[in-house]
């Protein structure tokens, strides 16, 4: 692994921030908010990865267009009403971040968030000058399609063989094998390592700080 990439890309909420729970609080308060089916803890953490609209759509597909749009707005109100800070990050995130920068690697984000919201949470976080670029659910197609993938790697310059995508969702995995890109699994966030194993990853992993031994074997 050491020699293999020259390029990680990460995704952001269940990999690098520990918000998973926080997001399934916010689903299933903003679907009570409007007389909607509460979903259980596990069918909100699958639509993890996707963008909030396609994950609104997938779990309340008998509710009209105007209710879906109303408990998005609900939902992102309620995200957005806690205050984050680099704590939110899984232990050595921040560390393992610096860490890959300095020994050469190049840092990207593939996220299901809008472009606003990720800009807040990496500020928050103090981490944006860690990454050489961003893609989000509103700037291109979401999760499992692969253009945000292909968008980075063109951008950067970078082969595709020479990519790493890092996730923990089936979302992040798929669109990984859909792009024709090597992935790892982290099972911190939103599915286990039986259900991501079944995406092809190279590894899966409990935390995404574990990449680290990954990259520093001979």
């Amino acid at each position: 692994m050491k020699n293999r990439f020259d390029l990680i890309i990460f995704d952001w909420d269940g990999t690098l921030m520990d918000s998973v729970d926080w997001i399934v609080h916010c689903i299933q308060q903003a679907a009570e908010q409007y007389d909607c089916p509460v979903p259980p803890t596990q069918a909100a953490k699958d639509i993890i990865g996707l963008s909030i609209e396609n994950a609104i759509a997938a779990l309340f597909p008998d509710v009209d267009e105007t209710k879906r749009q109303l408990i998005v707005k609900q939902y992102s109100r309620t995200f957005s009403s806690r205050l984050i800070s680099r704590a939110d990050l899984f232990p050595g995130v921040y560390e393992m971040l610096q860490q890959l920068r300095e020994s050469g690697y190049r840092l990207a984000v593939a996220t299901g968030k809008k472009s606003t919201g990720l800009q807040q949470v990496m500020q928050a976080c103090q981490v944006s000058d860690l990454f050489c670029t961003t893609r989000s659910s509103d700037q291109t197609a979401s999760k499992p399609d692969p253009l945000m993938l292909n968008e980075i790697v063109t951008e950067l310059g970078i082969d595709k063989q020479r990519t790493l995508m890092i996730g923990d969702s089936i979302h992040d995995l798929q669109m990984a094998l859909n792009a024709g890109i090597a992935a790892v699994g982290v099972t911190c966030g939103a599915h286990s390592a039986d259900i991501l194993e079944q995406y092809q990853p190279l590894f899966c992993l409990d935390y995404p700080t574990d990449l680290l031994e990954l990259f520093n074997e001979a």
